[in-house]
Order: structure tokens, then sequence, then C-alpha cells
């Protein structure tokens, strides 16, 4: 579609108020004014609709800071009906097809405005903070239209059928009362373009509220799902406004530039951190009115735009890029350091995947730009001095501020060691690419380069640059690697269906005994459907199906004196269905089904084990801890956690402590049912930490006073049934990710005892008391060592007596001493020792030994220096006799190594040896 027809955005007010719809003849949109005369939209857009016309002029009545602006917004609102609601986080933990909250809209769906549970309040006004990463490269050289970090200020309606709040006339006459009477603007001065919003699975059309040139806020009448390429009518119909809080801010003051009205103190400083000297403030202002013409995503890039803007100020674009790239840099610079100070907030750890691997993004995209200014080690102070300013209005910045500065800290010395690491991995694509006769490098292996090694393009093309290679690297770079990233989010939880395949369509749902009491272990049922031989559903089951980590339980069901094993459990939509073996039950029978008890009394244990070390963790590391995987099982079980660097020693005994303590608490563990909108509002959104889960109600698990989560497994009365936690090893399954695998019940006491009798081995072996094995190992591998070190004392010694015996015991060719020899049982690093001995006694030495085994035979070969003169090489030799062996061998001049399978062949190799030194001497004594 298009475009949607005029009835759709004719309203009441544009009647009342006098507004014309005219079409734009540059970008071909319709848009409303009140002025017959107006031709053009008056939008600066990279299309050329307009300038900036409210620089250096503001047309409210009064100049707001941000925190002014925003509490101007929400008490509007209030005061016309509207109940303010708290901000979301920015990390969407209750979405599962998104990773961050882009818009305040995202906050309420799909659940609100599918009709699945009802809004907080209705109507509703809220100020979001919002991440877009889609415009990375623009935030910065468009003067703060585009930012990656943002507030959007949203009044939202929700009307159906049973309510009607208000719709599209109520809608615009809000937005015109707020912009003119409350802020003081003009109303022929607000033109309102039409549009299409598309977002987060709805859409619906929109018109955009344009000032001056800047639009500040987008007006959506929400009443489509998306599906496919198809608009589907929604039960609900959501008023979901966009305000620009900053961009607002920056209407109001008419600064320079959006960051010089938002980010005010923390700009002037960064400047001054990086001696940018204060600019030329009306060639600033000149710049900042057409800066509604950049855009680097699209086609055009930053060059050409400022090559026309030049033009326009009569420089050269030379000056014109020399006076804006540091300005411009130092504002991206303001923008990102907030954003990533926000993210780690929210405790987004960064790494290669998922949330984390934009956190990353961010970092590297920073360090970057900080490095063009040269005050790449400012980093952590920047984001120090937004942390303390932002604090002001969101204090939990404040509280996660050592947290923040350490995971950073971290992160920088990662990425040190990247580039360290990088300088290698590029030289050696360039020699490829120069042995291909290839002069850039590729797009494709630029991306690579970033998303698996992590090296920036820009720190690619200065060392491709030292080797003669070209690298083209595109303006919106960053931009199209998040783009890849936020196009693949997986799922964070969510079922795929919850739909009953077509067999299971018409039964009933299952009733789950294992809801209504975990502890039941035999329960009678009835068969209601039998399929293909080895699926039977139930009315009722005690059998936990697999799902949520927890793998399904096993036991028997037992009919009419025969009797069949339950080896897999799974839930269908509402269906419960047991896989069988053995004998199978007709449908229409009575059945006894019994747990396999052990099983599931483990199963459970381990359960709620996880919940206890999970908060164990976040208590021990910080609230940066997230869960990002778990499987249980009945004899260990493994927790994913989000964490930036390796889990220490004494941190894991701590939080097997804190776990143990829980434990002997005895604390009750409750599950309870709990309307969704209910569960988020009293818990929050910690909830999550298995992934999202579906439905107006949730299952809640409380392990009380410790832990809270969305859950659907089975779990202990009591923290004391569980008996005993034992974290059995730590491991990092990826970066920003550590496992801990653990045991609970007996399966822990079991490892427990299995680790004391191991020690109590090494005590026997050593002959010491259990108590001071530690300090007997330590001295054993002290003696070791020193073994070690007095037999590598040794072998030099023999090596040197050995190579005096071979030396005199030599064959000359030509001048060149040769020693070759085969032998049996010597480690090749000897032989190597002993080579090695031979060319430093004497450079005209070809040294090759044969190590002959009953499989294989390996070889080693040395060429001194007076030998390598005369075109004798260690790798030659080797690559020509290991052929002969049946194998391969390579290396460099001085030294090589080969071998192969054909033992029966080493004579023969021997020979080869002396012959192809013979060769290469006459042919060097032929030539001179």
């Amino acid at each position: 579609m298009k475009r949607f027809p005029e009835e759709e955005y004719r309203v009441p007010f544009f009647d009342e108020y006098g507004y014309f719809r005219v079409m734009c003849p540059n970008c071909k949109e319709y848009f409303w004014t009140q002025n017959p005369d107006q031709r053009v939209c008056g939008e600066a857009t990279p299309e050329g609709c307009a300038e900036y016309t409210f620089i250096n002029s503001p047309p409210t009545r009064e100049r707001h800071s941000l925190g002014q602006l925003r509490e101007r917004f929400l008490s509007f609102f209030e005061k016309n009906g509207h109940e303010r609601v708290k901000p979301y986080p920015i990390v969407a933990r209750w979405r599962d097809d998104l990773y961050f909250t882009n818009a305040s809209i995202i906050d309420f769906q799909p659940y609100v405005t599918e009709g699945v549970i009802p809004p907080p309040a209705n109507p509703l006004v809220i100020s979001q903070p919002c991440v877009r990463f889609l415009d990375v490269d623009n935030a910065g050289p468009t003067f703060g239209r585009h930012l990656t970090i943002f507030e959007m200020g949203g009044h939202h309606a929700f009307n159906s059928s049973d309510r009607e709040v208000y719709w599209k006339d109520q809608t615009v006459r809000y937005h015109h009362e707020f912009i003119t009477k409350e802020l003081g603007v003009k109303s022929e001065e607000v033109t309102y373009k039409e549009g299409i919003w598309s977002g987060g699975g709805n859409a619906g059309p929109d018109v955009e509220s344009i000032v001056r040139g800047l639009e500040v806020a987008t007006l959506v009448f929400m009443k489509f799902k998306v599906v496919g390429d198809e608009f589907v009518e929604l039960p609900i119909r959501t008023v979901d406004t966009g305000y620009g809080i900053e961009r607002y801010t920056w209407l109001s003051q008419g600064s320079l530039s959006c960051f010089h009205a938002v980010y005010n103190e923390i700009m002037n400083r960064i400047m001054r951190i990086a001696s940018i000297a204060k600019p030329d403030d009306k060639l600033l202002a000149e710049a900042s009115r057409m800066s509604g013409l950049m855009d680097v995503s699209k086609t055009v890039g930053r060059k050409e735009r400022w090559a026309y803007m030049a033009e326009r100020l009569d420089l050269s674009p030379r000056d014109l890029e020399v006076f804006l790239t540091p300005i411009v840099n130092a504002f991206a610079v303001a923008d990102h350091t907030k954003c990533i100070a926000f993210l780690l907030a929210e405790g987004v750890v960064p790494s290669n995947v998922q949330e984390g691997y934009f956190a990353r993004l961010m970092i590297r995209r920073t360090y970057k730009l900080l490095r063009s200014l040269s005050i790449e080690d400012k980093m952590l102070d920047i984001v120090n001095m937004q942390i303390s300013y932002w604090s002001r209005d969101f204090p939990y910045l404040e509280d996660m501020r050592e947290e923040i500065m350490d995971i950073l800290s971290v992160e920088q010395t990662k990425f040190r060691q990247t580039l360290e690491r990088g300088r290698t991995l590029v030289k050696r694509i360039c020699s490829t690419l120069k042995a291909k006769e290839t002069q850039e490098v590729p797009i494709e292996t630029l991306t690579e380069l970033y998303d698996s090694h992590g090296l920036p393009p820009e720190i690619v093309n200065e060392i491709a640059e030292e080797e003669s290679i070209k690298v083209a690297v595109p303006e919106n770079f960053y931009g199209l690697i998040a783009e890849r990233h936020l196009s693949t989010v997986q799922t964070k939880g969510m079922p795929t269906s919850t739909k009953p395949d077509e067999e299971f369509r018409d039964l009933p749902e299952t009733r789950r005994l294992y809801y209504e009491d975990p502890y039941i272990s035999e329960f009678e049922g009835r068969v209601i459907r039998v399929l293909e031989g080895d699926r039977v559903i139930l009315d009722k089951t005690a059998f936990y199906p697999e799902g949520g980590g927890q793998p399904a339980d096993h036991g028997l069901l037992k009919f009419d004196g025969g009797q069949t094993n339950i080896v897999d459990v799974q839930k269908v939509g509402n269906v419960i269905v047991h896989f069988v073996e053995g004998e199978i039950p007709r449908e229409g029978m009575m059945v006894q089904g019994i747990l396999d008890w052990d099983r599931r009394i483990s199963l459970m244990r381990h359960h709620t084990a996880t919940h206890i070390i999970n908060t164990g963790a976040r208590h021990v590391l910080g609230e940066h801890v997230w869960q990002t995987g778990a499987q249980k099982d009945v004899e260990r079980s493994r927790l994913d956690i989000s964490h930036y660097k390796r889990l220490a020693v004494d941190q894991v005994h701590e939080i097997e402590r804190l776990a143990n303590s829980v434990v002997m608490k005895n604390v009750p563990v409750r599950a309870m049912w709990i309307p969704r909108e209910e569960a988020e509002r009293k818990y929050g959104f910690r909830l999550y930490q298995g992934g999202v889960v579906p439905g107006r109600e949730i299952r809640i698990v409380e392990v009380e006073g410790w832990d809270v989560e969305a859950d659907g497994g089975t779990h202990c009365r009591t923290t004391g049934e569980i008996g005993l936690i034992k974290i059995l090893h730590t491991e990092r399954i990826q970066d920003g990710v550590e496992r801990l695998v653990f045991s609970a019940g007996l399966p822990a006491l079991r490892a427990t005892q299995e680790t004391h009798s191991k020690i109590h081995k090494i005590a026997d072996l050593l002959k010491v008391p259990v108590d001071e094995v530690d300090k007997s190992v330590e001295d054993v591998i002290s003696d070791w060592r020193n073994t070690g070190k007095e037999r590598d004392r040794l072998m030099e010694r023999f090596a040197r007596l050995e190579a005096q015996n071979y030396l005199a015991t030599s064959q000359e060719i030509l001048g060149i001493r040769v020693i070759t020899r085969v032998v049996r049982d010597v480690e090749i690093d000897e032989l190597i020792k002993l080579a090695n001995e031979l060319v430093g006694m004497d450079p005209k030495v070809v040294a090759t030994f044969f190590r002959a085994g009953e499989k294989d035979a390996r070889v080693v070969v040395m060429a001194g220096r007076e030998a390598q003169k005369l075109g004798i090489g260690a790798n030659d030799i080797a690559k020509d006799i290991s052929t002969i062996l049946g194998g391969g061998g390579s290396g460099r001049p001085d030294f090589a190594q080969g071998g192969g399978t054909r033992v029966e062949n080493v004579p023969l190799a021997l020979k080869k040896v002396e012959d192809l030194i013979r060769e290469k001497l006459g042919a060097m004594s032929h030539a001179a």
C-alpha cells in the first residue's frame, strides 16, 4: 500500500482551523497547512524540501532544558486526563522480536495493542528513553536530527468496542494545543505531513508535525497488525504518538545544534578535552540550517552533501570538511557515550551476540571517534561525566556507576588486545590480496573483520595503507552492520507457536496435575486419544512435559494388568502428549500413572537451585547479571549468566555460600498465576530471566525474600528440600557469558564425596595427611620443575658433546659438512637442540636427523648460514625427502621438519639428502 486515502487523514480539526491539503512537489507527499501559498511540505530533509529556520530564532515563548521540556509535556497531558506512567527499560526484555525499546509504543506491544491485557492506564502519558542503532552513522553529521539514544514522549489511548477514549481528531487537537498554547508556537507555523507508520508488528496512517523545518512529533493512528505484506484490522485502535523531547528542546532554544541544547555542559567539556577551538558561531549556524540535507545512510554521502553546503557558504569543500569534522565527531561522542552508559546500566554486557553486540559496536565506534580527536584514552572520563549528568533524572545510573566503569574498562582492554592481534591478520589478508593482484579490501572482508575479529574498518584502513592496499569504507558501515544484526533477532524464550496441531485441535485442554500439586507421584486418568501407536493423551496428567530447560518426566502407565513406559512428554498447545514404549492402552481406558519419583524430585531440586544460584550470582557479581540460558538435569545442571570477565574462585565460593545459606534458611517457594500487567508492575522485568512467556496470566515462582521469576517448571515447596548445592566448575562459553555447572541434593553430595575421595587418594600417594595435600603437591610440582630445568641443562651438555662427535665423523661434500643420522626413541626437541648445536659450531653444516618409529618417520633438517649462502635450504631438503617417506615437509631455509608413514624408505631418503646437496652445489659451481 503506497499511501492511505485522504479520508484517513482528514479530521474535523483541519477544516475547523482552515488547513489545506497540498502535495509537495519535492518529496511527493501530501501535507496540511494554514498557508494557502505554501507549496512545499517544509520539512528539512535530504530531498531539499526546506531548511531549518529556527536556528538562533526559536518559535516558542520560552527556552527549555530537556528536563523542563519533558516535565512540560507530561504535565500538559496529565492536566488533560492522562495518567503518567514510568518509563520502561531500554532493553525490551518483555519482547521476543526486539532487543531494544525504539519507541514508546513498544512498551505496550503486543499484549495491550492486541487486547490481550489492559493497559497500565487509559489514556496514559510517558517519556520513554529509546535507542535506535540504524541511525548510528547519522548521529553527529545531522546536528541532532538523528540520535542513537533519545526520549520519546508518547500520549497513548487504547480504543475498543467497549470503550472509545479518543481517536484521530482529538489526537491532533491535543498536539496542536500543546505546541501552540503551551509552548507558544504560532498556529500557522505548524504543518502536518501525511505518512504511513509501521513498527513492532503494527501499522497505521500518521501525520508528522513540522515546525520551521524540524519534524517534532509523529501522530500515528495504529489500527493494523502487519501479517506478511498485508495490514489486518486490530480489535484495539491505538493512539500512538511520538514527541521528540530532544527535538522540542532544540526548537525551544534555537541552538546551533541539538547537542548544544541537550548536552550543554558535557558538550563544552568534550570540546575542551579534544582541544577544539570555539567555532565560528556564524558559520556553524549556517551549516546547521542546512544540516537537514545530511543523511549518510542514503546513496549520497557526507562529503557530497558538504560539498553542496560549501558552495552555498562560499567555502572550499576541504575548508568546510576541516571545520565540521571535529565538531560533528564531538557531537557523536556525546551521543554515543550517553548510549553506552544507559546500555551498561541496564545490564547489557558487551559481546558478539544479541544485545551485547550493540553495546560493543557503540564502544568501538566511540573509540574510533575519540581516536580521530586524539583523545581515545578519555572514554572512561566522558562516560563518567554522562553518568553524573543524567543520573539527576535517572538515578539508577548512579547506582550502577561502579559496574559501568568496570565493564567499560575490561572492554577497552579486550579491544586493545584485539587491535594488537588484528595487525598481523590484516597484513596477512593484504599479502593474499597482492598475490591475487587485488588492490582493495572488499566490503565483505571488512564486515567479516569487524564481526568475527572486532576490527573497525578505520583501523583496517590504517594497516592496509602501510601495505599499499586501499580500503573503501562505506560511510554508513555501522548502520549496515546494525541492520544486519537487528534483522536476525533470535526468539528469547517465546514458543514459536502455541497453536495445537490439527490432530489435537478437537481435544480439550489437559488438566495439569503437576501444577495443582508437584508432589503427586501417582494418579488415575482416562485415555482420550492414541496416535500412531506411541503417543497417548490423557484427560489429566502429573507427568511434566519438557519445557523451560526442564526435561520431561519419565515413569509408567498401568492398565488392566498391562503397562507401558513413559519415555518423553511434550506440550502441544494446551494438550499434553505422552510418548510410550511397550503395550499401548486403548482409548477410553482408565490408567494409573506412576512417576519416576527419584528423577522428578532431583529435577525439582535442580530447578529451584537454578533460581537461587542466579540471584546469588547477581548479589556477588553485580546487577548486570542476567540468565542467558539454563538446562536442568538429574545429576547436574548448568546456568549461563551474562558477565564480562572470568569468574574468580572466591566469587564462585561466595555464590555457592549464598545459595546454601538460602537452602539452610528453609524459606518457602511459592508458585502462583498472576495477570501479566500485575506481575510486571509488582516485580518488574527481572521476571523474564528465562525469556518471554506468552499469555494474559503468567506463572510466577517466588523464593521468599530472594528471587521471583516467570517460570513454568516444577519446584520444591521449601528451599530446605534441596539439601545441598555444589558448584562443580565454571567455564566461559562465549565472550560475555559464563557457565556454572552445579549439582543439587544427593548428586551434590555424591560430587562432593567423589572430590574428597580423589584428595584422599592423592594424600595416600604422597604419604601425607589430607590437610597437607596442597602443600605437598606444591612441593612435588616445584621439584618437578627443578628436575625439568636440570634435565634441560643436561640435554644441552649432552647435545654439545654429541655435536662434537658428529662433527668429527662428518662427511664433507664440496666444502659442506653433511651429517645424516637415523635414531630411535629420541624426542624431536632433543634432535632440534642437537642440530642447533651443530650449525652453531660450524655454519657450513647441513644436519639431517631421522627419527624412525614402527608406523612413521619424522625428519629434522638444519642448514648453517654458509650452507644457505651456497643455495642449500633446509625447507627444500625436508620437502623432497618427506615425499619419499610418503608425507610432506615444510619450514624455512635454516630449519624445517617433515615426515611420512613409509618407514621402509628411510635408507632411500638418507641417500637422497646427499644427492640433493651434490646437485645444488654442482649447479652453483657450474653457474659460477
